[in-house]
């Protein structure tokens, strides 16, 4: 099975480039969660996939949404925190064996100024994964880089949004959970980011974050076949990240 997960930053933008319909003739993935579509309305093309949707109700602005291979057997669409439900942050899909979660966590502002409300949805994610029985995939942009190979820059940004100690052991919170970062799991490498600012040509000089991950219940770490950043996939300053297990 291969999962895809990539913040697109604009569904209507990646569409007309035809960067999302690259994406899936080149990789036939069997699950796509996509973070930030920034649409408010159910798309006519779904490429043969099952589409479920969670929008903002502020109009252009965050949402998710899955395209799936396979009808799931429920769907939620409520983490339970007010103001994240209302910019449509959040979806899982149960399936027999396993649950797919699709969240997009708040970037927390550049002076902090949101770091409250991103702790708080955090924290609730942490919750509901304590209840879950069964084996999680967690398709995300955590807005968080974990280590220092994580951010190019790392020596100037320990305190910075995206990079605070605080934000960093949240984590590690969820890693003590059961749950691995599968990337981490084959690859220790640096230099490896999913994110890159605009401006700069900090694309080009790999001047990037990682900040978007899949991270695995811990009893699926051995199915991990192969986890790749797409970088060479255009169409938003996110690249989109791709599972393989088996």
């Amino acid at each position: 099975m291969k999962i895809v997960s990539w913040n697109i930053n604009g569904y209507r933008s990646a569409e007309k480039s035809n960067s999302l319909s690259e994406l899936i003739s080149l990789n036939n993935p069997d699950i796509i969660c996509l973070q930030e579509i920034k649409m408010n309305e159910e798309i006519l093309e779904n490429y043969g996939y099952n589409c479920y949707y969670n929008f903002a109700e502020k109009r252009g602005y965050s949402g998710v949404m899955i395209f799936t291979k396979r009808k799931p057997l429920n769907v939620i669409s409520k983490l339970g925190l007010d103001r994240f439900d209302g910019e449509g942050r959040f979806l899982l899909l149960e399936y027999e064996k396993f649950i797919v979660i699709n969240i997009y966590i708040p970037h927390g502002g550049r002076k902090k100024e949101n770091h409250p409300y991103k702790f708080e949805a955090i924290n609730k994610l942490l919750e509901l994964i304590k209840g879950l029985k069964k084996d999680i995939f967690i398709c995300t942009d955590f807005n968080i880089a974990h280590t220092e190979k994580d951010v190019k820059n790392y020596k100037t940004n320990y305190h910075n949004n995206m990079f605070s100690y605080e934000e960093r052991s949240k984590i590690d919170e969820l890693l003590s959970l059961g749950l691995v970062d599968s990337f981490r799991e084959i690859n220790q490498n640096g230099d490896v980011y999913s994110m890159w600012p605009n401006g700069f040509n900090a694309r080009e000089r790999n001047m990037g974050w990682r900040i978007d991950y899949i991270f695995v219940s811990e009893g699926l770490k051995d199915n991990i076949k192969d986890v790749n950043y797409l970088k060479e996939q255009f169409g938003s300053d996110h690249c989109p990240c791709a599972l393989d297990v088996l």
